[in-house]
């Protein structure tokens, strides 16, 4: 019985180190960030690229934004693991935080993702490539190796795919400004919305494909989500059109063909990234990784 006792224990532990193995062998995670990408658009979309990317990985269209369903909140919240009433970004266009923040780093702002893989992994390398200004006011730039930002989405998908292919960044953020600026001119769920798309995947397929060409597709986690959807001409309301956002996940360890049922906010986007890379979480971070989409753990 004993015997039988420590055989199970084995298998238990045997199990679970399996499980981390898989994660442990990301030595890349790259986010792709979207602005304005809805999820009630992805179904009628024609995306292959992105659709290969869900069916080779886990993903849900019902990952949801804080409130507001804006950009400088959400991706403040995004990266920072938690809320706008923690970090203080509560606006559209957020530069500084309107409410104080919980904590502030030595960097200047809310811990985010960076400052984590910084001050736990000081020698890992990080990179934030970005299309809209407005970025620039949410990072904690001193805790990042590079920081870029192209005035436009050809020049940041150049620099991200020439970092890709250095291999030597542990994580890179890379923020395209489509397809909101469609959204905003034209508006949502039109004709030249869906063009937009099409164009959008192009970006992912450039991008994936990067992974490949450089030998990294076995170790590089690729996650994809946005800062909100919309309606109409806008945003920033309460619809589902506004609030459902992508969340998308593939790379090694990770489910496949797997659809996520878990409710996932996208603060929980950095938390799953500081999971993936065994990092620890700040005690004031609200996110929780999302494990359902992983094998084992």
């Amino acid at each position: 019985m004993k015997r039988l006792f420590i055989l199970c224990l084995f298998l238990v532990f045997a199990f679970q180190n399996e499980g981390i193995g898989q994660v442990n062998k990301a030595k890349h995670v790259i986010l792709i960030g979207f602005d304005g990408l809805g999820s009630y658009a992805i179904p009628k979309a024609t995306m292959p690229n992105l659709k290969k990317l869900m069916e080779s990985g886990s993903h849900t269209l019902e990952a949801r934004t804080v409130l507001p369903s804006s950009s400088a909140v959400n991706w403040a919240s995004m990266l920072m693991g938690a809320g706008p009433t923690a970090h203080g970004f509560t606006e559209w266009g957020s530069k500084t935080p309107e409410i104080p923040p919980y904590e502030i780093t030595k960097y200047g702002l809310f811990p985010s993702i960076f400052s984590v893989i910084r001050d736990q992994k000081p020698t890992a390398k990080t990179a934030a490539i970005y299309t809209w200004d407005g970025i620039g006011y949410l990072i904690e730039k001193d805790a990042i190796d590079l920081v870029y930002n192209g005035e436009t989405e050809e020049l940041n998908i150049a620099k991200a795919i020439e970092v890709i292919q250095e291999g030597e960044t542990t994580f890179m953020f890379l923020h395209l400004s489509e397809p909101d600026g469609v959204g905003h001119n034209i508006g949502h769920d039109t004709p030249e919305y869906y063009k937009e798309l099409e164009a959008v995947d192009i970006k992912i397929g450039k991008l994936v494909a990067a992974v490949a060409a450089a030998g990294l597709a076995d170790e590089t986690i690729i996650m994809l989500s946005s800062d909100h959807g919309g309606v109409e001409k806008g945003h920033g309301g309460k619809s589902l059109e506004e609030i459902y956002i992508p969340w998308v996940i593939s790379g090694p360890g990770v489910k496949v063909n797997h659809e996520i049922n878990d409710l996932i906010m996208t603060y929980d986007t950095g938390a799953t990234i500081a999971w993936i890379l065994g990092l620890d979480m700040p005690k004031s971070w609200r996110g929780k990784p999302v494990e359902d989409s992983f094998q084992s753990f």
